[in-house]
Protein backbone atom coordinates (compact mmCIF):
# COMPACT_ATOMS: atom_id res chain seq x y z
CA UNK A 1 0.00 0.00 0.00
CA UNK A 2 1.18 3.47 -0.78
CA UNK A 3 0.90 5.64 1.90
CA UNK A 4 1.42 9.78 1.80
CA UNK A 5 2.09 12.05 4.08
CA UNK A 6 0.86 15.77 3.87
CA UNK A 7 1.56 18.48 6.62
CA UNK A 8 -0.05 21.68 6.52
CA UNK A 9 -1.42 23.67 9.64
CA UNK A 10 -4.79 24.70 7.89
CA UNK A 11 -7.23 21.71 8.47
CA UNK A 12 -9.41 23.11 5.53
CA UNK A 13 -6.51 22.21 3.11
CA UNK A 14 -5.55 19.47 4.42
CA UNK A 15 -9.75 18.29 3.96
CA UNK A 16 -9.24 19.60 0.65
CA UNK A 17 -6.39 17.47 -0.23
CA UNK A 18 -7.62 14.12 1.19
CA UNK A 19 -10.89 14.99 -0.77
CA UNK A 20 -8.76 15.53 -3.85
CA UNK A 21 -6.78 12.53 -3.25
CA UNK A 22 -9.57 10.07 -1.90
CA UNK A 23 -9.91 8.50 -5.65
CA UNK A 24 -6.50 7.11 -5.20
CA UNK A 25 -5.81 3.65 -3.62
CA UNK A 26 -3.50 5.44 -1.23
CA UNK A 27 -3.37 5.47 2.46
CA UNK A 28 -3.51 9.18 3.20
CA UNK A 29 -1.59 10.96 6.36
CA UNK A 30 -2.87 14.17 7.60
CA UNK A 31 -1.34 16.48 10.23
CA UNK A 32 -2.03 19.76 10.95
CA UNK A 33 1.62 19.78 12.84
CA UNK A 34 5.06 19.40 12.46
CA UNK A 35 4.99 17.49 15.95
CA UNK A 36 3.40 14.72 14.81
CA UNK A 37 4.27 14.55 11.77
CA UNK A 38 7.66 13.80 12.30
CA UNK A 39 6.50 11.10 14.68
CA UNK A 40 4.72 9.41 12.35
CA UNK A 41 8.04 9.30 9.96
CA UNK A 42 9.25 6.79 12.49
CA UNK A 43 5.98 5.09 12.48
CA UNK A 44 5.48 4.65 9.00
CA UNK A 45 7.32 4.24 5.63
CA UNK A 46 5.89 7.04 3.60
CA UNK A 47 6.28 7.34 -0.53
CA UNK A 48 5.47 10.87 -0.86
CA UNK A 49 5.46 13.63 1.97
CA UNK A 50 4.15 16.80 0.69
CA UNK A 51 4.03 19.93 3.28
CA UNK A 52 3.16 23.53 3.41
CA UNK A 53 6.74 26.11 2.62
CA UNK A 54 5.21 28.30 5.63
CA UNK A 55 3.66 26.69 8.94
CA UNK A 56 3.88 28.49 12.81
CA UNK A 57 6.76 25.90 14.18
CA UNK A 58 8.69 25.39 11.31
CA UNK A 59 9.07 25.93 7.72
CA UNK A 60 8.36 22.89 5.60
CA UNK A 61 12.15 22.96 3.93
CA UNK A 62 13.39 22.63 7.44
CA UNK A 63 10.84 19.61 7.85
CA UNK A 64 11.70 18.27 4.58
CA UNK A 65 14.94 18.14 5.54
CA UNK A 66 14.49 16.50 8.45
CA UNK A 67 12.35 13.86 6.68
CA UNK A 68 14.46 13.26 3.96
CA UNK A 69 17.08 11.75 6.76
CA UNK A 70 14.55 9.62 8.64
CA UNK A 71 13.37 8.58 5.11
CA UNK A 72 15.82 9.32 2.21
CA UNK A 73 14.00 7.47 -0.52
CA UNK A 74 10.31 9.00 0.08
CA UNK A 75 9.66 11.81 -2.44
CA UNK A 76 9.33 15.29 -1.49
CA UNK A 77 7.22 18.15 -2.43
CA UNK A 78 6.49 21.54 -1.08
CA UNK A 79 2.69 23.06 -1.33
CA UNK A 80 3.10 26.52 -1.15
CA UNK A 81 1.09 30.11 -1.43
CA UNK A 82 4.61 31.76 -1.44
CA UNK A 83 6.46 31.26 -5.02
CA UNK A 84 9.44 33.65 -4.76
CA UNK A 85 12.20 32.22 -6.37
CA UNK A 86 14.83 31.85 -3.58
CA UNK A 87 12.28 29.70 -1.64
CA UNK A 88 12.05 26.99 -4.33
CA UNK A 89 15.70 27.31 -4.73
CA UNK A 90 16.01 26.79 -0.95
CA UNK A 91 13.85 23.67 -0.91
CA UNK A 92 15.58 22.00 -4.11
CA UNK A 93 19.27 22.59 -2.96
CA UNK A 94 18.49 21.64 0.74
CA UNK A 95 15.60 19.08 0.98
CA UNK A 96 16.13 17.56 -2.37
CA UNK A 97 12.20 18.74 -3.10
CA UNK A 98 10.64 17.06 -6.11
CA UNK A 99 7.92 19.46 -7.31
CA UNK A 100 7.07 22.67 -6.26
CA UNK A 101 3.74 23.48 -6.11
CA UNK A 102 1.39 26.60 -5.70
CA UNK A 103 -1.35 27.20 -3.89
CA UNK A 104 -4.43 27.55 -5.11
CA UNK A 105 -3.40 24.44 -7.01
CA UNK A 106 -5.19 23.02 -10.03
CA UNK A 107 -6.38 19.93 -9.20
CA UNK A 108 -5.38 17.80 -12.19
CA UNK A 109 -1.65 19.27 -12.28
CA UNK A 110 -1.37 18.42 -8.31
CA UNK A 111 -2.97 14.85 -8.52
CA UNK A 112 -0.70 14.39 -11.52
CA UNK A 113 2.65 15.31 -9.56
CA UNK A 114 2.05 13.31 -6.46
CA UNK A 115 1.22 10.14 -9.05
CA UNK A 116 4.40 11.00 -10.77
CA UNK A 117 6.31 10.94 -7.47
CA UNK A 118 4.28 7.65 -5.99
CA UNK A 119 5.65 6.45 -9.71
CA UNK A 120 8.90 7.26 -9.10
CA UNK A 121 9.58 6.03 -5.73
CA UNK A 122 8.24 2.94 -6.93
CA UNK A 123 10.76 2.86 -9.50
CA UNK A 124 13.27 3.76 -6.77
CA UNK A 125 12.57 0.67 -4.85
CA UNK A 126 12.47 -1.69 -7.73
CA UNK A 127 16.24 -0.74 -8.69
CA UNK A 128 17.10 -1.32 -5.22
CA UNK A 129 15.52 -5.06 -5.25
CA UNK A 130 16.90 -5.54 -8.34
CA UNK A 131 20.71 -4.22 -7.00
CA UNK A 132 20.13 -6.49 -4.10
CA UNK A 133 19.09 -9.31 -6.25
CA UNK A 134 22.25 -9.02 -8.56
CA UNK A 135 24.42 -8.21 -5.56
CA UNK A 136 23.16 -11.55 -4.15
CA UNK A 137 23.65 -13.63 -7.34
CA UNK A 138 27.20 -11.89 -7.53
CA UNK A 139 28.18 -13.34 -4.07
CA UNK A 140 27.20 -16.63 -5.31
CA UNK A 141 28.70 -16.45 -8.51
CA UNK A 142 32.00 -15.91 -6.56
CA UNK A 143 31.89 -18.10 -3.98
CA UNK A 144 31.29 -21.20 -6.33
CA UNK A 145 33.61 -24.19 -5.84
CA UNK A 146 35.84 -24.41 -8.83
Amino acid sequence: MIRIQLVDDEPNILSSLRRLLKPQDWQIDTFNNVEDALGSLLEHEYAVIVSDYQMPTADGVTYLQFAKQKQPNAIRLVLSAYGDRESMIKAINQAEVYRYLSKPWDDYELVAAIKSAVDLYQLHKENQQLREENDAQRALIENWPR
